[in-house]
């Protein structure tokens, strides 16, 4: 653990008087192996017992390429969002425009519809200049609302025309 190093040659004999000698320090040694043993010992134990956080991940199954399955158009909903991150909604049925709804309610609404047709299938479109993190809340909003049956669609020019005017329209 430690140890004090004493000077080496005895000293015996008689004490001269009037004459003072500087005092020798005693060096002192630590030694300092256990202090690494506990620390690694610390570290190993907070790295086995330490629970990491797990990815929160959303498993989405994708068909396989080239195929078509055709829908009744009754059981399509449509939610498209903007450049500017507005939310709109409608029945792909519906030739009227789409509705504006916030965020909050879009949960809401999937939960109305998905009670009336329990075979809905929910479509998100979102505009190529939206921020990623409003295609990642309407995930969310769906895997909340138990939503299975949902697809990802590119914004046609249609689409980016609908909404962007809407959105021109509600903001004036």
């Amino acid at each position: 653990m430690g140890a004090v190093d004493t000077p080496a040659g005895g000293g015996g004999g008689r004490k001269k008087k009037g004459l003072k000698r500087p005092k020798h320090r005693i060096a002192i040694r630590i030694d300092m192996t256990p202090m690494v043993d506990v620390a690694f010992l610390l570290l190993i134990f907070f790295m086995v017992t330490t629970v990491f956080r797990q990815p929160q991940a959303m498993e989405v199954n994708l068909p396989p390429p080239d195929t078509t399955v055709q829908v009744p158009q009754s059981r399509v909903l449509l939610i498209r969002v903007s450049s500017a991150g507005d939310i709109f909604w409608s029945m792909a049925m519906d030739t009227g425009a789409p509705e504006k709804i916030p965020l909050r309610e879009v949960g809401k609404l999937l939960r109305q519809h998905l009670a009336a047709e329990p075979e809905l299938i929910t479509i998100i479109k979102v505009h190529r200049e939206a921020k990623y993190h409003y295609m990642v809340d309407l995930m969310d909003e769906l895997s909340l609302s138990n939503v299975e049956r949902f697809s990802l669609a590119p914004m046609n020019p249609r689409d980016i025309q609908a909404v962007e005017g809407l959105a021109q329209g509600a903001s004036l």
